[in-house]
């Protein structure tokens, strides 16, 4: 597996240049760093959709975006149609759910839409959906958001909450049929704790487009865990933003992506605030021709945010010809007063070392194959901490794994 790794010294301005390249015949695979992260979008962040000129897919925001393929949600031509998804939310006692309009003040306030999608999902939404969690409360089942699609289109915005010192589990599910755009924001009080798990199982047709916006209080802590199994388009852009010194964020993701399928992960984590952690691990995996996974990690250290600890990393296994990875990783540095700061970035095919080591003790080798890919992912399962996730997603890899190397 070829690996580029960037530490960058303390006191630097600015880490991120190309990593090396490594050489395969599984595919077309690309690892670069060419822009920096202040450059990375077009048009400054706006809650307006006339403030993002249509895209091209010249602009570095969308160049690995299929933009044909996005039905409309990027130059306003997909128009809402009746109940293009359903939304069904099952909480413990406690938690209050509600149905709010537009003039609601908790809409937005975890972060603003950076590029055209994100703004005309929020331009167009009519009527928002508000978990809260009230202050101290700890939650021993998790909130279930299931999101179902209906072959229609549909614009939509949720909004977690979590009082001070609160603690939650939510699972957001998708899947059916639909050509969805959304902004999800998850605001967190000082000193709450908050795991999210986002599921992508949808059917082979769907687009899904969506932005998390992350707004994370005083020693509180957030947990990202983003799986992405299907959809014939998958485009999300996850940003961390902090509101107090102390917090910590952990970003965790796993996709396997089917020939054909386009799934791109774009990341955001800004250090805006002294004293503050974040992680960042993605783990993908490929079969199939045309199939295209993008994977984008930014971290902007600000001057300000002095005490950072910061780390990013991506890894992906290309399990069949034809298929290709972008993996653009990249770390903007401010000030030298930092705790530490780096990022890595590997794809490649099957590790014949691994491979060896488990025939040689008996062990044949497409079992041996599905054994190398399990252990590539169990890090990431293991990190969802819900039973019965975790086992449907088990299963899942297992599914995938059968058309792969079976």
């Amino acid at each position: 597996m070829a690996e580029a790794q960037n530490s960058p010294t303390l006191g630097s301005a600015r880490a991120g240049g190309p990593p090396s390249v490594g050489s395969t015949t599984a595919g077309q695979i690309a690892v670069a760093a060419e822009s920096t992260v202040a450059t990375r979008m077009s048009a400054p962040p706006s809650f307006d959709v006339a403030d993002f000129p249509v895209p091209h897919g010249r602009e570095e925001e969308w160049r690995f975006t299929p933009l044909e393929r996005l039905r409309g949600l990027h130059d306003g031509t997909a128009t809402a149609t009746g109940e293009g998804v359903k939304v069904d939310v099952r909480a413990p006692d406690g938690v209050t759910v509600e149905t709010v309009g537009r003039d609601d003040a908790r809409l937005g306030k975890a972060g603003t839409p950076v590029d055209r999608v994100a703004a005309q999902a929020y331009s167009a939404f009519e009527k928002a959906s508000v978990v809260s969690v009230p202050k101290e409360a700890v939650l021993t089942e998790p909130i279930r958001i299931a999101v179902h699609g209906q072959s229609g289109v549909a614009y939509a915005h949720q909004v977690i909450e979590l009082g001070a010192f609160a603690e939650a589990v939510v699972v957001i599910d998708h899947t059916g049929d639909a050509v969805l755009a959304a902004n999800v924001d998850f605001l967190l009080g000082d000193g709450a704790k908050l795991t999210v798990v986002s599921i992508q199982d949808w059917d082979d047709k769907a687009v899904h487009v969506a932005q998390y916006n992350t707004l994370i209080g005083r020693d509180a802590s957030f947990k990202s865990v983003v799986v992405t199994f299907a959809g014939d388009l998958v485009r999300l852009s996850p940003r961390v933003t902090y509101a107090g010194t102390g917090g910590e964020a952990e970003l965790y993701g796993l996709y396997f992506t089917d020939a054909g399928q386009h799934q791109e992960h774009r990341l955001l984590v800004t250090h805006n605030t002294p004293h503050c952690k974040s992680n960042v691990a993605y783990k993908g995996a490929l079969q199939g021709d045309d199939a295209h996974a993008v994977w984008i990690g930014d971290v902007l250290i600000e001057a300000k945010a002095e005490g950072t600890d910061t780390y990013e990393m991506n890894r992906n296994l290309v399990l069949t010809d034809g298929a290709r990875v972008d993996s653009v990783p990249n770390l903007e540095i401010e000030t030298g007063e930092i705790v530490g700061a780096g990022h890595a970035s590997a794809t490649g095919r099957f590790d014949d070392e691994q491979l060896f080591y488990l025939m040689a003790r008996g062990i044949p080798e497409q079992e041996a194959r599905r054994l190398v890919v399990r252990g590539f992912f169990a890090e990431l399962v293991q990190q969802i901490g819900v039973k019965d996730i975790e086992e449907r997603l088990i299963a899942k890899i297992e599914e995938e794994l059968e058309a792969a190397v079976g």
